[in-house]
């Protein structure tokens, strides 16, 4: 609930608008001076003030900066009843919402702090969003407390607040973009965009239309000049991930961009300037594909210059179990399921799984198991069952036999030792059943 605070020397008007306003929804503090008013605008900070100009401690149009000193995002509304052209522009430009005559501006009052109030709550959802993106891309917001990933952290902080290009490292779904987004936000270039390409999403001649731009007429359906990522990244960062899928030809113009800073667009014949630091990523061991003929020597030693190798999820111990718990809070929220225990076994094959994947296939784990999850607990039997099976040191773990026993194991567990319930479930005969049994050397 918004407040509104009301401040009169006449306690007729006060009363009206009290009256009036609370009927409207809103909190109302009333005081009848501006040494009262200043009193409860420290303690109950209002989003709204309603002041009359003239008091007997002050003006109204005077105390505004004081308002605003103390409660910056509210908005206030002066009352006059003797209302000036003069009055009026100075007010605005201290920083009123507006400002009303008494009696000849009564119709406007409630529109008005309508108005006032839906200003104040897109400040807060802007400020909330703000937030979030904030949060969601600094150094704090990438989770984890082993040694691989804090030194990984560390070393990207250091080269964050230089404009040196940097190669990172790491297998697919490691957060090699978390990591870039980071670097540009603790960057000097944090103000300015973050664009990022996919150079193994696109065929040649679509990426560097979407790297460089093109002129109108440059090929068919050219019909208007394409700024390029480039060119939208001006003072900012680009991120291009996995640049080892670029093809050789590209690789040569964006050497030339990156020595000489600038980039001839599809169909131009003069050059745009551009002014970019660089972060690229790939999975690929470069220097392999430098040997094969596959990559530029040069440009990887320009896009080098800081190489930060980011650790697999197998590679970070207890990290996957944070992480998970993150992803957990994540999905539950999202799906409005409150998750009321995670059972310990759980945790357990989250931890001997080899997470080829990485974060990625983590996440996507972790949802499915929301998803199936029935009874408000996490327990390992909603895990896929390669992840069920997988044990350190089991190199048998995934062999058919195994996973049927497992399988049966499960069923009868579910029926009680019920076997003929069971082999209803299974959807075999009873005899086949007993001789699984038996083959299995299962005694239930």
């Amino acid at each position: 609930m918004l407040k509104v605070l009301i401040i009169d020397d006449e306690t007729q008007i006060r009363m009206l608008l009290s009256r009036i306003i609370s009927l409207e929804g809103f909190e109302v503090i009333l005081v009848e001076n501006l040494k009262i008013a200043l009193r409860q605008v420290t303690i109950n900070k209002p989003d709204i003030i309603i002041c009359d100009v003239f008091l007997p401690d002050g003006n109204g149009v005077d105390f505004i900066p004081k308002i605003k000193a103390l409660v910056p995002d509210s908005e206030i509304i002066l009352l006059t009843a003797h209302g000036n052209i003069e009055d009026g522009v100075q007010a605005i430009k201290n920083g009123a919402f507006d400002y009303l005559t008494k009696g000849d501006d009564n119709n406007r009052i409630i529109p008005l702090i309508s108005n006032a109030a839906e200003k104040i709550e897109l400040k807060k959802r802007l400020i909330k969003l703000e937030s979030l993106i904030n949060k969601k891309y600094t150094f704090d917001s990438i989770i984890g407390k082993s040694k691989p990933i804090l030194s990984a952290i560390d070393i990207a902080k250091k080269v964050s607040s230089t404009d040196t290009s940097i190669l990172l490292y790491g297998e697919t779904g490691t957060g090699k973009e978390i990591f870039a987004n980071a670097i540009h936000a603790s960057s000097k270039r944090a103000g300015f965009s973050f664009v990022a390409v996919n150079c193994s999403a696109l065929s040649h001649e679509l990426l560097e239309s979407e790297m460089f731009g093109y002129k109108a007429g440059a090929f068919t359906g050219a019909i208007k000049d394409k700024k390029g990522l480039f060119e939208q990244a001006d003072n900012g960062t680009i991120f291009l991930d996995e640049i080892g899928e670029m093809p050789l030809d590209l690789q040569a113009k964006l050497l030339r961009t990156i020595e000489c800073g600038e980039f001839i667009k599809v169909g131009d014949c003069k050059a745009t300037t551009t002014n970019v630091r660089i972060i690229a990523a790939t999975n690929k061991n470069l220097k392999e594909s430098i040997n094969k003929g596959e990559f530029r020597e040069d440009l990887f030693y320009r896009l080098s210059v800081f190489t930060i190798e980011l650790p697999a999820l197998r590679e970070r111990g207890n990290d996957i179990i944070l992480i998970a718990r993150n992803f957990i809070d994540a999905f539950s929220s999202k799906m409005g399921k409150t998750i009321l225990n995670v059972e310990d076994g759980f945790y357990d094959a989250l931890i001997n799984y080899k997470w080829n994947g990485n974060i990625r296939e983590l996440r996507n784990t972790i949802e499915r198991c929301l998803i199936l999850c029935s009874d408000n607990i996490l327990k390992s039997t909603d895990l896929p069952l390669e992840i069920q099976m997988a044990k350190d040191g089991d190199i048998n773990s995934m062999e058919l036999a195994n996973i049927e026993k497992q399988h049966i194991c499960k069923v009868l567990a579910f029926t009680s030792g019920n076997k003929t319930e069971a082999s209803r479930l299974l959807k075999i005969g009873l005899t086949t059943l007993y001789r699984k049994l038996e083959i299995y050397g299962i005694n239930i």
